[in-house]
């Protein structure tokens, strides 16, 4: 059914609005408010104005922006529990969860479609919560959090790169997140058992498993199953790396298009396990990122999630 009202939540870095209201269907009886963005507030004001605006509120809200305000917008839809629907029109460099959900990207006028007149779905939403000096940080995400090398993967790899060699380009990116990552001794508790010991530089929390250029990270993440899915990195030396990167092209590439074989696979450095909750405790700081957006450094890390707390169209 078609949305009648609509709230559209825009980063006015990432686009006009004029190029926004002339990608909304013509000849439907619409009622839009705008709400921009700010700075230092990527998109929960401007959610919580939405819905209380006017008799009823939006029946919509439009995240029009990249991943920063796709995040915050659907955060806030689920902690409160808003009877709303999110829609999304990606314009960032990650599109993290449009790609995820096939929303259509460089497309303003059929992302506007789809997020109005698009059948909503569930989805699950992912927490995290860490200790920082000034208090605890409690944050959404839609996607990916975690430790390591993976904000360099998500941040620094060049998309022109991307775009023309697929996952080819992550090697060079990892090439640099290397030289910057030390193995250490974490501690881990999975549904609040007792913590057992491990070795990682690098820790994903997943809702999602695709990054861009159709690299799978998290083969056996869905953003609908009520579960995280966990890639564990402990790669050291050269043939850990190569053994870490044979698991993420060959064993959970090419080898399930091959052969139909959709599970994860582990290896010696590249451990796959799924989790509805998770308490990560490090030897020493890390710097946390969520949907590629740094949190700040901390020793513990506290990862749990909503099933079905989000409705998306």
């Amino acid at each position: 059914m078609s949305a009648k009202r609509i709230g559209i939540v825009w980063n006015p870095a990432k686009t006009e609005k004029e190029d926004l209201e002339a990608a909304l269907p013509e000849g439907t009886d619409l009622t839009v408010s705008w709400y921009e963005t700010e700075e230092d507030d990527p998109g929960e004001s401007a959610a919580k104005a939405a819905i209380a605006d006017g008799a009823d509120g939006a029946e919509v809200v439009i995240a029009a922006g990249g991943d920063g305000t796709v995040r915050a917008v659907a955060g806030h839809l689920a902690e409160t529990g808003a009877d709303v629907d999110l829609g999304i029109v990606p314009l960032g460099t990650g599109n993290l969860l449009a790609r995820n959900l096939e929303v259509p990207l460089n497309d303003l006028e059929a992302a506007m479609t789809r997020a109005i007149d698009g059948t909503p779905q569930r989805i699950d939403m992912g927490w995290v919560e860490i200790a920082l000096p000034d208090g605890n940080e409690h944050q959404p995400f839609v996607v990916m959090a975690g430790f390591g090398i993976d904000a360099h993967m998500i941040t620094e790899t060049n998309d022109d790169l991307k775009d023309k060699a697929g996952w080819l380009a992550y090697v060079e990116s990892l090439g640099r997140a290397v030289s910057a990552s030390d193995v250490m001794e974490i501690k881990l508790s999975r549904e609040g058992e007792d913590l057992d010991d491990e070795f990682a530089h690098t820790l994903i929390v997943g809702n999602c498993g695709t990054l861009q250029g159709g690299i799978t990270l998290l083969p056996d993440a869905d953003p609908a199953d009520g579960e995280l899915d966990v890639l564990i990195l402990k790669a050291d030396g050269v043939s850990g790396w190569l053994d870490t990167m044979k698991n993420m092209v060959w064993d959970n590439g090419i080898r399930r298009i091959v052969s139909k074989d959709d599970s994860a696979q582990s290896s010696d450095t590249a451990i796959h396990q799924r989790v509805s909750s998770l308490t990560i405790e490090l030897e020493k700081p890390r710097v946390v990122e969520v949907d590629g957006d740094e949190l700040g450094e901390t020793e513990r890390i506290d990862v749990s999630i909503s099933p079905s707390a989000l409705s998306v169209r």
